[in-house]
């Protein structure tokens, strides 16, 4: 199969793992808060597995390329964050129902996703094993994403099959921004260094600003960081074996 093929294809089904994430709901369980702070935790841990492995691939390539294009990363969503109104998004005020809100969740969730994407298509671009490794890191930390949008989205008495559409429908620039990224380092492999910085820079800038702030106000800090901990170091020694 063709490595756009094989991406478009893998980022697509890492967008539709977040359904999964809706099973609760269908399921007519509410997760509680504390649930919620794992969900996150687990994201967290997953991408930040996945900027430790990129910044690795980055660094090897160009140190320089990979500063400016983890700068870049950083600024981007700093400024999409504040541009979009979601820097102060709480996720876990299930008790507002406003539509604003509710805009404003899809956004954080299609910001995510966007410099997800970016991080698939870069990878796809080092080798095809680096390509799959990073889409199912995505996928897997799409899920328990989920299940934090779902709930919030099920507070506002949306139902549990729009729930998961939503959930579904916050992750679509993920093939969106995989393959246009494919195709502009295929066409352009100086911007491979660039390309993986920019993408572990976002990542980490969103465990951090976003993801595990949110965790700690659910679940405490203590638990929550080693819970993310532990997710980003075994599915970093995953990537070993894999690699190995």
């Amino acid at each position: 199969m063709q490595p756009v093929l094989l991406l478009l294809l893998c980022s697509t089904l890492a967008a539709g793992a977040a359904a999964f994430g809706a099973l609760p709901s269908l399921l007519g369980q509410r997760v509680p808060m504390t649930g919620l702070g794992w969900a996150n935790a687990i994201a967290a841990g997953l991408m930040l597995a996945a900027a430790f492995v990129l910044t690795a691939e980055a660094v090897s390539r160009s140190l320089m390329g990979f500063g400016l294009g983890a700068l870049g990363g950083i600024l981007f969503v700093h400024w999409a964050r504040f541009f979009f109104l979601t820097e102060d998004l709480d996720l876990g005020q299930l008790e507002k129902t406003d539509d604003t809100y509710g805009y404003q969740v899809l956004l954080a969730g299609g910001l995510h996703a966007a410099t997800e994407g970016v991080g698939m298509g870069a990878a796809m671009a080092v080798d095809r094993t680096l390509g799959i490794f990073v889409a199912v890191a995505m996928a897997l930390h799409n899920i328990p994403e989920a299940t934090v949008l779902t709930a919030i989205f099920r507070a506002r008495k949306a139902s549990s099959a729009r729930s998961a559409t939503l959930g579904v429908f916050a992750n679509s620039t993920q093939p969106l921004m995989a393959v246009s990224t494919y195709a502009i380092v295929a066409a352009a492999p100086a911007f491979l260094p660039w390309s993986l910085g920019l993408a572990a820079g976002a990542f980490i800038y969103l465990v951090m600003v976003d993801l595990l702030p949110e965790s700690y106000k659910q679940a405490g800090p203590v638990t929550i960081a080693l819970g993310s901990i532990l997710a980003m170091v075994a599915f970093a020694l995953m990537h070993g074996a894999m690699r190995g």
